[in-house]
């Protein structure tokens, strides 16, 4: 059985929302496309198809057969437009020249003052103008009709007919002309939506220095292998994820990170993709290249951030298709009741629903591109719309909440035991484990010099810690779990009191000995949580498989609800119950162990995800810095993006009522409604470009 690919294809010629649906309905048609999904932000199509029922040329058929879209043969064919294309732009300047000395004339026949020259103009001149000027719109809507689709110059080109019918062919001239007017707008509206993405995309280097046999030589990015050194000079940008092996910079992050303030890079630091080495070289061994690196994949979920819809988005699109019928039975009925045909005209010119489809996706994208450059990859319009209403935050512990980088501060002895041998064993069994307090085990048994063996028969028991043999020893090290019957010691109680957690250790199933460990708590994350319930979210609990005392001292420091000693089948539990209640849940996490409640809440945000695939994976949101302020923020963007997408959709639907009313009653002439019809657009660009500006 033949296995679907997944394509993704370069669409030319977009200009809205609606070029975006025909194109999407043409591919959609036809056999053996699975799911299609074209983003107007990033002019591509992303379609899953069979490639035994249907080939490219049939795909570019079917493209070119919904308007005036194109799929280029290659990319170089893409950068230099075929003949076809200059003819179009040729045949566009003429039109608005003609159309803008039409303007002229006709403005001034409304004045009194041209009346003898327009006179002179035979009707059939008049109406060559007319068809020249306009030709490419009115094609596209001819073509559309035969497909039985209703485009956005359908009402208008209806405007131009009813013109043309009563002999007002300076009428139809002018309305062309803003018809060009409004396609201009809408592309510029369009740009503003696309600009965000197109600067990511500018960020990334395009060339790399690497090593081969024993040379240097420049090479294209996409030529970089896996493994390979490349060199990176003063000044230059990182081509590759890799490992520093050699050298020392001081690298300027902000493209991954959003952080102005540079770090330092040395052997056996990690490094990123379309970061800058400001002062130093450095030699790199690349361990991802191109679109697999970071910054490559946060470009890539940037461009895919439209297929995630929020719903008013849905609604919107979903609107449109019902809006045309309504205008045009709003204009059917004008023309029973006043049997004013420029009145009718009229109707159909002003009415804009090119802003209607605008209102939502300009404003989402605008907002995710912004967000991207300063550090918080948001997936979707649909994760916006839900930051924006969430009432409930929860936040993971180690790791999260605490900078997850805990260190040893006690160490009990039982038993007789040395203290030193109690550290020792505890460090040889977490030698293989990754949870941050095996970390901090290790890191203490180094400091105090200490040999540490080997284990053997090594196991990680998930929510309990680790078993393993060493010096023919059964150690177990972690959480109480680990050791149900060590029962309460004063000692650890004291311990828990202050917020240490506790890791137990046990030799040969007898209670040998008990390390506390502190974790550091960002100073910012008090200021960041108060900030949270300030912008409405009335729940914020912490969640943590430490003790009960361990989290009840935390969450008492920070003035928020905590449930204690929770498996990561427990917090998923949780955030059921939460949903249950009806509530809107967001979870904070590291983006690793507690991948699973990211994925459930209705918005997973996972923190500091730069260089980790599975947090940028599991979360719906991910920050690529270790930073609490950044928490806050995100609701402040969510709820500010859905502030100005319901101004642009108020705005939209006032702008149309009252056109709409004016052009039936006679008020506006479709001189004028034609003038009305594109300052929707802008009007929502402007609006929509506040986003791109927040702090």
């Amino acid at each position: 059985m033949v296995q679907p690919q997944t394509l993704e294809i370069p669409i030319r010629g977009m200009d809205c929302a609606e070029c975006a649906q025909h194109v999407q309905h043409a591919i959609a048609q036809l056999p053996g496309v699975e799911a299609v999904e074209v983003l107007l932000s990033s002019e591509k199509a992303v379609i899953r198809v069979d490639l035994t029922l249907v080939d490219m040329p049939a795909i570019r058929k079917a493209v070119a057969g919904a308007g005036n879209y194109s799929v280029p043969e290659t990319a170089a064919l893409a950068a230099t437009p075929p003949l076809g294309g200059f003819s179009r732009r040729v045949l566009t300047l003429m039109g608005v020249v003609f159309g803008a000395v039409l303007f002229i004339v006709v403005v001034g026949e409304w004045l009194g003052m041209f009346e003898q020259l327009t006179a002179r103009v035979p009707f059939p001149i008049g109406l060559a103008l007319v068809i020249f000027s306009g030709w490419p719109m009115l094609r596209n809507v001819f073509r559309a009709a035969l497909k039985r689709q209703v485009t956005s110059h359908t009402l208008m080109t209806l405007g131009v007919l009813a013109a043309l019918a009563v002999g007002e062919w300076a009428t139809a001239a002018v309305v062309v002309f803003f018809m060009r007017v409004g396609d201009y707008a809408e592309r510029l509206t369009t740009e503003g939506a696309r600009r965000a993405v197109k600067d990511l995309t500018a960020m990334a280097p395009q060339m790399a220095r690497v090593e081969r046999s024993g040379a240097e030589m420049e090479v294209p990015i996409g030529e970089v292998a896996v493994g390979e050194t490349v060199i990176v000079r003063p000044g230059e940008k990182i081509p590759v994820d890799g490992e520093v092996f050699a050298g020392q910079a001081t690298v300027d992050q902000s493209a991954i990170t959003g952080e102005s303030i540079p770090v330092e890079a040395g052997p056996g630091s990690r490094v990123f993709a379309a970061t800058l080495a400001r002062l130093g070289s450095l030699r790199v061994r690349a361990t991802h290249v191109g679109p697999d690196t970071t910054y490559g994949r946060v470009v890539k979920l940037v461009e895919e951030a439209e297929a995630h819809r929020a719903d008013v988005q849905r609604f919107a699109d979903k609107f449109t298709g019902y809006y045309l019928p309504i205008v045009a039975s709003i204009a059917a009925l004008t023309f029973l009741i006043t049997r004013n045909p420029l009145s009718t005209a009229a109707v159909l010119v002003v009415a804009c629903s090119c802003s209607i489809a605008l209102a939502t996706p300009i404003a989402m994208l605008a907002s995710i591109g912004a967000g991207a450059k300063r550090g918080l990859l948001i997936k979707g319009g649909k994760y916006l719309e839900t930051l924006a209403r969430a009432d409930v935050l929860l936040i993971d512990k180690t790791g999260t909440l605490t900078l997850g980088k805990p260190e040893i501060t006690d160490v009990i002895t039982l038993n007789g035991l040395p203290e030193a041998e109690v550290l020792r064993l505890a460090a040889s069994a977490e030698r293989y484990s990754e949870h941050p307090l095996a970390e901090a085990v290790r890191v203490a048994a180094k400091e105090r010099g200490l040999l540490v063996p080997d284990p053997q028969n090594f196991e990680a028991i998930p929510g309990h810690g680790v078993r393993a043999r060493v010096d023919g020893s059964l150690v177990a090290v972690g959480s109480r779990r680990i050791m149900p019957d060590a029962g309460a010691l004063p000692i650890t109680a004291h311990l828990e009191a202050q917020g240490k957690t506790l890791v137990f250790l046990a030799r040969d199933g007898e209670l040998a000995g008990v390390l506390a460990a502190a974790d550091t708590l960002p100073p910012e994350v008090p200021a960041a949580l108060a900030a949270v319930r300030d912008l409405g979210v009335r729940h914020i609990k912490l969640l943590t498989g430490d003790n009960e005392r361990t989290a009840a001292g935390l969450a008492a420091q920070l003035g928020v609800d905590y449930r204690a000693e929770l498996m990561p089948e427990g917090k998923i539990a949780v955030v059921k119950d939460y949903q249950a209640q009806g509530h809107t849940v967001v979870m904070v996490g590291d983006g690793v162990n507690d991948a699973p409640a990211l994925a459930q809440a209705d918005v997973g945000i996972a923190m500091g995800a730069a260089g980790s695939d599975v947090a940028i994976e599991a979360a719906h949101v991910a920050l690529m810095r270790e930073d609490w302020t950044l928490v806050p923020d995100v609701f402040r963007i969510a709820r500010r993006t859905m502030g100005v997408v319901k101004s642009n959709l108020v705005f939209t639907a006032v702008y149309n009522m009252v056109g709409l009313t004016l052009a039936a009653f006679g008020f506006l002439p479709p001189i004028f409604a034609a003038a009305a019809h594109s300052l929707p657009d802008i009007g929502i660009l402007a609006n929509s470009s506040r986003l791109l500006r927040q702090r």
